[in-house]
C-alpha cells in the first residue's frame, strides 16, 4: 500500500482519532468519578447503618454493561460470563432494595 491509499482508507473510515481519544479520556474520568462517588456512598451507608443494595445494583449494572461492550468487540467468553453474573447480581440487589422498601421479607 502506498501513502495515498492509506490516507484514502483513513478518510473513508469517518472516525477521527482525536474524537476517539477524547471519548476514551472522558470515559476514563467518568469511571474514576463513578467509583469515587460509589465509595463515598458505601462508607456513608456503613456509618449510618443503612444497606448498600442500591449502590451495589448500580455498580453491577455498570460492570455488566461495560463487560458486554468489551465482549462484543473481543468475543472473550470470560467477558460474557462477567456480563451475565454482574447482570444477575444487579437485578438481585435491586430486588432486595424493592423488597425492603415495600416491607416484604425480613
Amino acid at each position: 500500500m502506498d501513502k495515498e491509499e492509506i490516507l484514502k482508507k483513513s478518510r473513508e473510515q469517518k472516525e477521527d482519532e482525536g474524537t476517539v481519544y477524547a471519548d476514551n479520556k472522558g470515559r476514563r474520568y467518568g469511571v474514576i468519578g463513578f467509583c469515587s462517588v460509589f465509595i463515598i456512598i458505601m462508607f456513608f451507608n456503613i456509618f449510618t447503618r443503612q444497606n448498600n443494595f442500591v449502590p451495589y445494583s448500580m455498580f453491577f449494572a455498570y460492570m455488566s454493561a461495560e463487560a458486554y461492550g468489551k465482549y462484543r468487540a473481543t468475543k472473550a467468553k470470560a467477558l460474557m460470563v462477567t456480563t451475565v453474573l454482574a447482570a444477575i447480581a444487579s437485578v438481585a440487589f435491586f430486588a432486595c432494595h424493592v423488597l425492603e422498601v415495600l416491607g416484604i421479607g425480613a
